[in-house]
């Protein structure tokens, strides 16, 4: 094409050229600027859908996460409550065989059976407060707990009711050892709540130990993730650097060569000389 003061189409070529590095260093600047080189659909739009799809899964994990924990600490309240109860069994077996001697004198006796019914009273005390929340395990709640993602596996750890007078804890809220004969009778009645209860705090840890084993697993499972997420969108800093320092250099040169090109038909000045 010949000298033309109308159409420069130096000037045209390099400003689409200028306009095109200017693009990419956008493109690159929003990668450092967010650390991602997928942050929208527009950037690309399968791995944008796949990358979405995973975040929701991780949200799912995250809510199962927050269940288990719920789950562990009333447990752990459970297991806590549990463990004083059997304490205060040993106590009162201590009291009721004592209480068993029919030679004890009348004060003794009375002492006795006071400090007896003092710890009995107690008993409800602690299963009615043995609560996390909202969850009673020890009364009336079974413990549910969330496993996956989609809520469609749970694990329930069934209620273990400590309550006097109850299947578990067979004492009831009137007993008393005030006489040889019914000390007797309580003794018995003790032991078989000391191993009853056992056998619910045995229930109780065993429920616990999944929880924190599945706990475990998802955490790990999450973590996994999270990485797969990462490597899908996440941008390569280094690399990302390098390229912005190319681009710079890229406009410049580009700059250059459209202040060259615009002044081209100035030299067609010279021709009238």
């Amino acid at each position: 094409m010949g000298f033309s003061v109308n159409t420069n189409a130096g000037a045209l070529t390099a400003l689409q050229n200028l306009n095109k590095t200017d693009s990419l260093m956008q493109k690159v600047q929003s990668r450092i600027n967010t650390g991602l080189k997928v942050a929208s659909a527009k950037d690309n739009a399968a791995v944008f859908n796949i990358a979405q799809g995973l975040r929701a899964d991780l949200g799912g994990l995250n809510s199962a996460k927050a269940s288990i924990d719920r789950a562990i600490s009333t447990i752990d309240v459970a297991i806590s409550a549990g463990e004083a109860i059997s304490d205060l069994l040993i106590e009162m077996k201590e009291k009721a065989v004592a209480a068993k001697d029919s030679g004890l004198d009348s004060d003794s006796r009375t002492a006795l059976n006071d400090e007896y019914k003092e710890l009995r009273s107690q008993i409800q005390t602690i299963v009615d407060n043995a609560e996390f929340n909202g969850v009673n395990a020890v009364k009336d709640n079974d413990i549910v707990a969330i496993l996956n993602p989609n809520a469609t596996n749970t694990l329930t750890i069934g209620a273990q009711n400590l309550s006097l007078s109850g299947s578990i804890v067979s004492l009831t809220t009137t007993s008393s050892i005030s006489t040889s004969t019914a000390a007797t009778a309580v003794a018995t009645a003790i032991d078989n709540s000391i191993k009853a209860v056992g056998a619910s705090l045995s229930k109780l840890g065993s429920g616990a130990k999944r929880l924190e084993l599945q706990k475990t697993f998802v955490n790990k499972l999450s973590d996994s993730i999270e990485v797969g997420i990462g490597n899908l969108v996440d941008a390569d800093l280094a690399r990302e650097s390098a390229n912005l320092q190319s681009m710079q250099v890229r406009q410049q040169l580009g700059l250059q060569a459209l202040g060259i090109a615009n002044q081209a038909p100035s030299a067609i000045i010279s021709l009238f000389g």
